[in-house]
């Protein structure tokens, strides 16, 4: 079982949609029984997969000490994949998870659902509070969508360096350039910059159809530039996880 953690610091750069494309690809493409664990309030995964809304609000409770994740996790429509989905609940998660002081709350949650879930892809809220600290000792591998701009770089060492301060190590960083257009001198110009070995995701209109059809991009556009970059990226996360393994 690997645990991975769809995380950026910036709102916005299409963590949502990445994190429901890798899970899918993870069931469909790759065979394996793959749980999409949403921990953003908007709820947005469930949404990109067709999902109905679950309004008893009862997402954070799966952390109390209790708590049990396998009672709320929802077939898809898509064969081996599975979904936890967030709710309102959810603002109140990392004051409740303060309260509780298990720093591995999430981590010891991942572990008891090892027998049922070969890959367990975590959409994560775009904050630094209790809750990411929680995704940093649950993941075996850190997925970090980030706009094409010489910022861009910046933020992701000072991420490193605010994860290493706060506790002391964190998962291996995939860096991904998401939303990129190569007709704009901007973008290219921070691709041959400091985020030239960076994976890129370009920006397409086949992409944004993915909120409109509710349907990963590969299920209605499988052969575009887009589902082709998303595929080498999910195999380049495999990769990654071999060799962690092997470390």
């Amino acid at each position: 079982m690997a645990v991975i953690a769809v995380y950026s610091p910036k709102g916005g750069v299409g963590k949502t949609t990445l994190a429901v494309d890798l899970a899918w690809r993870s069931a469909v493409l790759g065979g394996m029984r793959t749980l999409l664990w949403d921990l953003d309030v908007q709820g947005g995964a469930g949404f990109l997969l067709g999902q109905g809304e679950d309004l008893r609000m009862r997402a954070a409770g799966v952390f109390q000490r209790d708590g049990r994740p396998e009672t709320l996790i929802q077939p898809t429509s898509y064969p081996n994949l599975s979904l936890l989905s967030a709710d309102e609940s959810m603002r109140s998660l990392p004051v409740h998870l303060a309260r509780l002081g298990q720093k591995r709350r999430l981590a010891q949650l991942a572990w008891t659902l090892r027998r049922d879930y070969q890959r367990i892809i975590l959409d994560c809220p775009p904050m630094q509070n209790e809750v990411s600290e929680q995704i940093l000792m649950a993941a075996d591998v850190l997925i970090v969508p980030l706009p094409a701009s010489p910022l861009s770089a910046r933020a992701l060492d000072m991420l490193r360096r605010d994860l290493m301060r706060d506790n002391g190590r964190h998962p291996p960083i995939l860096p991904v350039m998401s939303m990129y257009d190569g007709r704009r001198k901007a973008h290219r110009m921070a691709r041959e910059g400091a985020m030239e070995h960076f994976p890129v995701i370009p920006m397409a209109s086949a992409i944004e159809q993915t909120a409109f059809r509710r349907a990963p991009i590969s299920t209605f556009a499988p052969n575009s530039d887009s589902a082709q970059a998303l595929d080498r990226l999910w195999r380049a996360i495999e990769v990654k996880l071999r060799d962690v393994a092997a470390a």
